[in-house]
Order: C-alpha cells, then sequence, then structure tokens
C-alpha cells in the first residue's frame, strides 16, 4: 500500500527502515592553465569565480609544469610563478569537467601545455577522461594571433581523448558584439589580447571568462547528474 494511506505509527516505521539519503557529491571542475606573464592566470581567476557560483559544483586551478629553464625564462622576462598548485597528468581524471587555460604560439597552444598533453597517454590508453566535458580559453598578442586558430588547434587534444568539447558559443549575448573596445575571446571561449605584454584583460574579457566558467559549471553538472 501506499505510505500515504498507512497508520501513523506504521508510516514512521517504514521511514525508519528505509536507507538514509545520501547528499549528492559536488561535482569538480578543475581549472587548468599555462601562462608566462599573467594574463592566462588573471583569466583563470575569473573563470573560477564564474564556475564557483554555480550550487554544487567544487573548483580547483592548477597550473602545468614549466618546462623552460629559469635563466631562459628570465631573459624573456618572465615574473616568477604564481603559488597556484602544479598538477599531474594523472590527477586530470579526478575532475569531473575540466578547463584549459593557455597563450597561443604561432596559432596553436604554447609549447608547456602541449607538453602536459603529450604526457597524458598513460590516460588515453585507459580512455580516463572519455565523456568527461572540456573547455579552453587563451591569449594572444594581436587580434589576427590566434584567437580562433588557437582553440580549434586544441580541440585535436581533446577529441583523442574522447572529452565533450564545450564551447562558450554566443551565449555572452550582445557584449559579444560590442565594436566599440578592443576584446578577445570567442565562441571557442573566453580570451584576451595581451599586446607587447602591457596589456592586461579589459573588464569586458573578464566578464566573459566568468561566464565561461559559470556556463561551464552547469553543462558539467547536467552531464553528472544524468550519469548518475
Amino acid at each position: 500500500r501506499p505510505s500515504s494511506v498507512l497508520p501513523p505509527d506504521l508510516r514512521s516505521a517504514e521511514a525508519e527502515l528505509q536507507p538514509p539519503r545520501r547528499p549528492p557529491m559536488a561535482v569538480k571542475v578543475y581549472v587548468v592553465y599555462y601562462s608566462m606573464y599573467g594574463h592566462v592566470g588573471k583569466l583563470a581567476e575569473e573563470i573560477k569565480k564564474g564556475a564557483s557560483s554555480v550550487e554544487g559544483v567544487e573548483v580547483k586551478v592548477w597550473q602545468v609544469h614549466e618546462i623552460l629553464a629559469e635563466e631562459v625564462l628570465g631573459k624573456m622576462g618572465a615574473p616568477p610563478k604564481t603559488d597556484v598548485p602544479i598538477i599531474s597528468p594523472q590527477e586530470l581524471a579526478e575532475a569531473d569537467g575540466i578547463l584549459f587555460g593557455f597563450p597561443t604560439r604561432f596559432g596553436m597552444m604554447a609549447s608547456q601545455m602541449k607538453a602536459f598533453f603529450d604526457a597524458t597517454g598513460g590516460l588515453w590508453r585507459e580512455q580516463s577522461l572519455a565523456g568527461k566535458p572540456a573547455g579552453v580559453f587563451f591569449s594572444t598578442g594581436t587580434q589576427g594571433g590566434g584567437q580562433e586558430t588557437t582553440p580549434l588547434t586544441a580541440v585535436t587534444q581533446l577529441t583523442h581523448h574522447g572529452m565533450v568539447f564545450v564551447p562558450v558559443g554566443y551565449t555572452f549575448g550582445a557584449k559579444m558584439f560590442d565594436m566599440e573596445k578592443v576584446q578577445g575571446g570567442s565562441p571557442y571561449g573566453a580570451g584576451t589580447f595581451a599586446g607587447d605584454g602591457s596589456r592586461w584583460p579589459s573588464e569586458m574579457e573578464l566578464e566573459h571568462a566568468f561566464h565561461q566558467g559559470k556556463y561551464f559549471a552547469g553543462i558539467a553538472k547536467k552531464l553528472k547528474g544524468s550519469s548518475a
């Protein structure tokens, strides 16, 4: 019989027999980036804020290992690295969704991020990342320097892992059509222009990054919920 028609004493006894409901597990979103001068790192901070604004989502920011020597970085004028923890390839498998950020090098991701992906062979053999949502964000020096080619060529890495690419599309709305100011970003993801290195992400670019984090976290949450 339905519990609603049982006497109160039997209903309470039935409730005691029911197993306790477990609280839903948090959706883990990782923001993994490489930043030489700090521009991508700044976007990563806003993306974390956006993703963290979604209820039930836990966000952790990581950076990938630097492959250049300190002497070389010094000659390039790169500032010291931040205290953001360095991620190992194997730790990617712990995430429910991952956003990757990197600067461009001749229209493609920087070699530091490519080296990190090259080290994920073990995950590929086990298909540990297959089915996980992934997105990208980026920084270029100029307007024609790769705001589309950099993320587009990065999709090959995600594809071989069987990940589900989640572009931001035009969900940022009318602000993506603003022609009054120079702004980075594209339907592929949030982006910024660094120029000669002295230009930092604008308010609009940071808003785009926040939106991407929030949008992506919502998608990751839906995907995990549908597979539960």
